[in-house]
């Protein structure tokens, strides 16, 4: 393939990417509303549209159209890149992400990742990680007293669970050997039996919980916890600009969810009859699920009682975790 080709194939992924991620963003927050209101017995969206399905365009098109407000005394440029930060973070890093298996089109064969690099999980969830600054920045230059106690939660929250994420990811990968994620998946190829939930479900468990903390979703989403702080970092925010963090936060879902199934629970590997392809996308579908179910079924919990779990709890397992698997290595 001459430079040309590799090029105008990367720029074609690129945009695929964009437009699939934030088609299923847009509709995840469809799904959200559905499933919640099936969970608390009510209907949620549905006067625009078949079922309201057309909700979403409807929600596109107000974002778009609605009054862009910037305070007066907000610090105007950091205060409009903030949002972006969240968003291309999130984007950037489904990168790295080898998101079907192989395939062919017209006799072309198609690799569905963008940048296959050998340290693809470190990729991923150092640009996962970077996404913080994108609430960080818009509490602290939104001059309200909200906002910055949201930035402030930010910092504690996603930082702390950021060790967690990283210790609860470094047992599998002593078990493979590899940071490259197309390599974590050829792994459990050997099929269901050879999944890596199977010998790590410590790991799975933390890196779930993580994952909560991590994208600011319910039990953990005291970044704009309407009960306590308004909408924290969010609360001077309007139109696309507030849409941004959500789409980032929408996309950050389903890369967790990508993280999730190829690390531990087979990626793309043929799942019995199932092909591969049809497989991650019901395990990450499932993990999405996973994420509203919690939803309507979790209270929030305080502050403090994030750090204490975290702290308390989650880090010293993690840590258990990671000289267990290394004493088993080793003998």
């Amino acid at each position: 393939m001459t430079f040309s080709e590799f090029a105008i194939a990367t720029i074609i992924k690129i945009l695929v990417i964009l437009g699939v991620i934030s088609a299923m963003a847009g509709f995840g927050t469809y799904l959200e509303r559905k499933v919640l209101a099936f969970m608390q017995r009510r209907l949620g969206p549905m006067h625009v549209g078949p079922y309201g399905l057309l909700q979403v365009l409807a929600d596109g098109i107000k974002l778009f159209t609605k009054e862009d407000i910037v305070p007066q005394n907000t610090v105007k440029p950091i205060f409009m890149i903030a949002p972006i930060i969240s968003a291309a973070t999130a984007f950037i890093a489904l990168a790295a992400v080898p998101l079907l298996p192989e395939f062919t089109v017209f006799g072309i064969t198609v690799h569905p990742i963008v940048a296959d690099i050998n340290v693809g999980i470190l990729f991923v969830l150092g640009l996962m990680a970077s996404g913080l600054f994108g609430p960080l920045l818009a509490g602290m230059a939104s001059a309200n007293k909200w906002g910055l106690l949201g930035a402030a939660r930010t910092v504690i929250q996603l930082l702390s669970y950021e060790v967690v994420t990283g210790l609860s990811i470094l047992a599998p990968l002593m078990l493979v050997g590899s940071l490259s994620l197309i390599d974590i998946n050829n792994y459990q190829a050997g099929g269901f039996a050879e999944w890596i939930v199977w010998k790590q479900p410590v790991a799975f468990v933390l890196f779930l919980i993580a994952g909560f903390a991590e994208t600011n979703r319910t039990p953990f989403d005291l970044l704009e916890h309407e009960a306590e702080i308004v909408s924290g970092y969010a609360t001077e925010y309007s139109g696309m600009r507030w849409g941004m963090f959500f789409i980032g936060e929408y996309a950050n879902m389903i890369t967790l969810g990508f993280l999730a199934s190829l690390v531990f629970l087979g990626g793309f590997n043929d799942w019995g009859f199932i092909p591969g392809g049809l497989a991650i996308i019901l395990k990450v579908s499932f993990i999405f699920f996973f994420f509203l179910w919690t939803r309507a079924a979790w209270p929030h919990v305080r502050p403090d009682q994030l750090m204490w779990l975290c702290w308390k709890v989650l880090m010293p397992i993690a840590v258990l975790n990671v000289v267990v698997t290394g004493f088993v290595l080793m003998m």
